[in-house]
């Protein structure tokens, strides 16, 4: 899907033409909708199998494509809950990991697999968290009995899993982007819907992001009390905390106010990344955009060194930046953005989390 398509996807609002650019996709949706209902229901009669780990499983996941915070969350999440006591593991399905590498991306003190192996996220997060063990593989039951036999952990954490039926979930949170919210309400291919709004039905909590106040979300909150009224929403948003250096490093945003950068990234949403540099004080001056889950190569950091110097600072993302270390960069004034996701009511969300291990 080229940047253009995308962009007008993400759309809550369309015009005329562009929602006649798009018709021919309305048709491929139609039998998508049908098998991801079918699917469901299948599973819901027992008809497909859903096997239960021994141990809590919380999933956390979206309705539609993109980055809605999955990753974030799931780091805040593991922290969080290692902080009250209660260690995890995670289970991803990782993305565009090369077939053949092993299910154990970190033990949770060192790191068994390379970017490329483990997929970008995973490795992300095995390189931040310490303590978590973080696994890959489509078959995440076994991974989770792998986890037992080894690992001395109270409950899973399913990372991108709203949509993992084969694995039973305690508890679902389903992220939603406030910038994004449904779209205009499509299924793939013609919108940005993974399942039926009614699907919403399965969540255990609502947690929106990128929230900037309290009034943006009002038509998102009046939506989702109406799908699902039992569910309680919460809200976050992303707090940039430092620049990072290749070396792990760490600077102070105020720093770089005023500073020229080139924003660098392979993300799903790179206009709200952009958006959190000028929150911070620096200036715009070039974008590189590249497709979600990049792996970047040689030829990439040649495009790169030829617009470096319309910045002072190359930024990018935590995410970006593990993949591009297996890249010589000495000659790259490069840094990352750190970032926490903050959750406005953290103490409510972590009860309700919390409830799953005590019962």
């Amino acid at each position: 899907m080229n940047h253009r398509i995308d962009h007008i996807l993400y759309k809550k609002d369309k015009s005329l033409g562009e929602k006649i650019l798009l018709s021919p996709l309305f048709l491929v949706s139609l039998p998508y909708g049908w098998a991801v209902r079918a699917r469901t229901f299948l599973y819901s009669l027992g008809l497909f199998k859903t096997k239960q780990l021994p141990r809590p499983v919380i999933s956390v996941g979206n309705i539609t494509v993109g980055g809605t915070g999955k990753t974030p969350l799931v780091m805040a999440l593991a922290k969080g809950l290692m902080e009250r006591g209660i260690p995890t593991a995670i289970l991803s399905r990782g993305y565009l990991g090369k077939k053949g590498s092993g299910p154990l991306v970190t033990d949770g003190q060192n790191i068994l697999l390379a970017p490329e192996e483990s997929g970008d996220e995973p490795f992300f997060m095995a390189s931040v968290l310490k303590g978590i063990p973080v696994l890959i593989g489509k078959d995440r039951f076994k991974n989770g009995e792998m986890v037992l036999e080894r690992f001395a952990v109270r409950g899973f954490l399913l990372d991108d899993g709203f949509q993992h039926l084969p694995l039973y979930r305690d508890f679902n949170i389903v992220l939603i982007d406030t910038h994004v919210g449904f779209g205009d309400g499509h299924l793939l291919p013609r919108g940005v819907l993974r399942e039926p709004l009614s699907h919403l039905k399965r969540a255990d909590i609502f947690l929106l992001t990128k929230v900037t106040d309290s009034g943006q979300c009002e038509s998102l909150d009046i939506m989702l009390k109406e799908i699902h009224p039992a569910c309680p929403i919460f809200h976050s948003h992303y707090e940039p905390k430092g620049l990072i250096h290749p070396d792990g490093k760490v600077e102070p945003l105020h720093l770089f106010k005023g500073k020229k950068v080139l924003a660098l990234s392979g993300i799903a949403n790179p206009v709200y990344f952009s958006s959190l540099l000028r929150k911070c004080g620096m200036e715009v001056a070039v974008e590189m955009i590249f497709p979600d889950h990049h792996l970047y190569t040689a030829q990439d950091l040649t495009s790169i060194l030829g617009k470096v110097k319309e910045a002072d600072w190359i930024v990018t993302t935590e995410k970006d930046m593990v993949k591009l270390k297996r890249l010589p960069l000495d000659s790259l004034p490069l840094l990352a953005l750190r970032i926490e996701m903050k959750i406005w009511e953290e103490e409510e969300f972590y009860k309700r989390v919390m409830e799953v291990f005590e019962l």
